[in-house]
């Protein structure tokens, strides 16, 4: 799964700002602060935007999850690139698997789990997580 990752999200591909050009496969993975088994690669920060949106590859290991969750400011958006999981969206249950998108709203409890082959998915934040 890592291949695809970088193959499909950063392999060649740039990053335009007003202010710089970035190399997407050359920013960094970040172990998430608070979930074992989940890296993040963050392609649009809030610097980037006057914090009105944010955008990150967030990969999860097989099996990781990201446990239940809220995010008082912020809406979420999650599009499903490659892997499965699952999903807890405000209590109900939603499978992930590539070309599912998901919208949730600001305040709204979510939790994800990978399955087998791990999970990556694009999350954008409005406005910025950080």
């Amino acid at each position: 799964m890592q291949d695809t990752v970088a193959f499909v999200l950063t392999e060649g591909r740039a990053i335009h700002t007003l202010t710089d050009v970035r190399d997407a496969e050359a920013l960094p993975w970040q172990d998430h602060p608070a979930f074992a088994g989940v890296r993040l690669r963050h392609l649009v920060t809030a610097a980037d935007t006057e914090g009105q949106l944010s955008c990150h590859i967030v990969r999860l290991a097989p099996g990781a999850s990201l446990a239940g969750h809220v995010h008082d400011g912020q809406w979420e958006l999650h599009e499903v690139v490659c892997g499965s999981g699952t999903a807890a969206l405000a209590g109900r249950q939603t499978d992930y698997a590539p070309g599912v998108t998901a919208v949730i709203p600001r305040g709204t409890p979510h939790a994800v789990t990978a399955g087998d082959q791990g999970l990556c998915l694009l999350a954008k934040f409005f406005p910025a997580l950080l």
